[in-house]
């Protein structure tokens, strides 16, 4: 007979009293076991168990956990050795390796497949990636409290255009330049011409994810004194006024262009000024950006 679970922080000692009874004070054990409220059963299998030294140096019995050392479910070995053996052909994704499983007529949900390179560390998760701490999005009350940085490319690697985008969530006002790469030095290099640009002072700049906008790029903004904050994961309409910008700018600007970066750096700055001082804009009232700035 098997006593139930208990996390009671006493049992452990009463445990070891029943035990000193028996032992040391030549009581039997019914005798310890009807004193205690315990079944005899219970009282002879703690006789069996060995004493640890508890809080202040006290031998007490503990309390095992309950959990099973095995799942009646379990993948078998052979399992398990296929899974790795399939990893180390080409290091191919845990979806793959299911699908592959499953061909072969091994019966494994993708979870498993999961679970077991995690648990043999060979999962492509690195523990070495950077957290970020979503700070509260603060309110766009005024020009420069809220900024969304992006970026967009047009074209295969060979023949590839990109283009920074900015705009003030508060006052609509935008910025953008064309760019031959996407890196951490040029979001800064744009973010430095944006700020010479702009009629107001950044203080809170939100980006997505992208390796542009990496560790680098938000200790340069550190020390400029402008919070850098980082949409979050699987929330694309965080950073939904730059992205309606970008395509804005692709319909009404981009697409009516040649496609060069020569053409792109003559044509963005003059839509820039349209956009800024002549466009009206729906969110606005119909007001124009620069005169939703001058407003405040």
């Amino acid at each position: 007979m098997y006593m139930p679970y208990s996390n009671n922080p006493n049992l452990p000692q009463v445990r070891m009293r029943a035990v000193e009874l028996v032992k040391y004070h030549h009581w039997s054990i019914r005798k310890a076991a009807r004193y205690l409220g315990f079944s005899h059963c219970a009282v002879r299998l703690w006789l069996q168990k060995k004493p640890e030294y508890g809080y202040h140096g006290r031998l007490v019995i503990p309390t095992l956990s309950s959990r099973p050392y095995h799942h009646p479910r379990e993948l078998s070995a052979e399992i398990i050795k296929r899974i790795l053996e399939l990893r180390s052909e080409r290091n191919q994704c845990a979806e793959i390796l299911h699908h592959r499983l499953i061909k072969e007529g091994v019966s494994v949900s993708l979870s498993s497949v999961k679970r077991t390179l995690k648990r043999n560390n060979i999962s492509r998760f690195s523990k070495w990636k950077k957290r970020h701490e979503y700070l509260p999005r603060p309110l766009a009350v005024n020009p420069g409290y809220l900024v969304e940085i992006d970026s967009a490319w047009d074209g295969r690697e060979k023949d590839r255009l990109c283009t920074y985008a900015l705009i003030d969530v508060c006052s609509r006002w935008a910025y953008a330049l064309p760019s031959e790469k996407i890196n951490s030095w040029r979001s800064w290099s744009f973010l430095e011409k944006a700020k010479a640009a702009s009629p107001f002072v950044f203080k809170t700049l939100q980006s997505d994810h992208g390796s542009e906008f990496s560790k680098w790029f938000t200790k340069q903004m550190e020390h400029q004194g402008i919070l850098h904050r980082h949409s979050r994961v699987r929330k694309p309409t965080d950073n939904g006024h730059v992205e309606r910008f970008i395509q804005t700018l692709q319909r009404e600007c981009l697409n009516r262009a040649p496609r060069s970066l020569r053409s792109w750096q003559k044509e963005i700055p003059e839509f820039l000024r349209y956009y800024n001082y002549e466009r009206p804009h729906m969110g606005l009232n119909y007001q124009t950006p620069m005169q939703a700035v001058r407003s405040y």
